[in-house]
């Protein structure tokens, strides 16, 4: 069955438990965008808990402006930042060495479009996982859809069950669950996947 996301960066895990278990991914590309929200921002775990990696983005067409029209704001060097936070929070992780060439390049070079950045990134999460598929953009936006997700970035709206799995700084902080799908990754390698499986929605 299709399923409609909203675009996000770096998701969190129940946003890629979504895309495992549905045949086909759309984004959707019309919507208003909304600040605060998983669209430009992913959550890591890092020496003082949870840390919040934001991209810093442009509005050209105003406050209300599509999500396609949302641009990078590269005056500042937030790829660097984040990549040096992801190295801090991960640098002793199980699987960080084995997966970082996959991740580092998108943050050395410069890209424009926000969507467009989420989707490449996106891509390379389901190929890494081994989740074999296409990811469209939607053509309009439409109020109502079937399976409708785009509102799985909303916190209050989620009812999920998160086994808990080695995290690095779990012995000072605890568990913490559905953090950016690269917590999973760098923590439980190739059994990541069989962990999205788990998740039920």
């Amino acid at each position: 069955m299709p399923i409609v996301l909203a675009t996000a960066y770096l998701p969190p895990v129940a946003y890629i438990a979504a895309c495992l278990k549905n045949d086909e991914i759309f984004i959707e590309a019309y919507e208003s965008y909304i600040k605060q929200t998983c669209r430009n921002r992913c959550m890591i775990y890092g020496p003082n808990g949870i840390q919040s990696l934001i991209i810093p983005v442009k509005k050209p067409e105003g406050n209300h402006a599509g999500i396609s029209g949302i641009l990078t704001d590269n005056s500042r060097p937030w790829q660097k930042l984040h990549w040096r936070s992801i190295e801090t929070a991960y640098n002793k992780s199980p699987f960080f060495l084995y997966y970082r060439d996959y991740f580092e390049p998108y943050f050395t070079q410069e890209t424009e479009h926000l969507i467009d950045f989420n989707s490449r990134i996106l891509e390379q999460i389901l190929l890494i996982l081994r989740i074999e598929r296409v990811i469209g953009l939607t053509w309009e936006y439409e109020k109502e859809v079937e399976n409708d997700q785009r509102d799985l970035l909303v916190n209050k709206h989620r009812d999920f069950s998160f086994p808990a799995y080695f995290q690095p700084f779990s012995p000072k902080h605890g568990f913490l669950s559905d953090l950016s799908i690269i917590d999973l990754l760098f923590n439980t390698g190739p059994e990541a996947r069989e962990y999205l499986e788990k998740i039920s929605f």
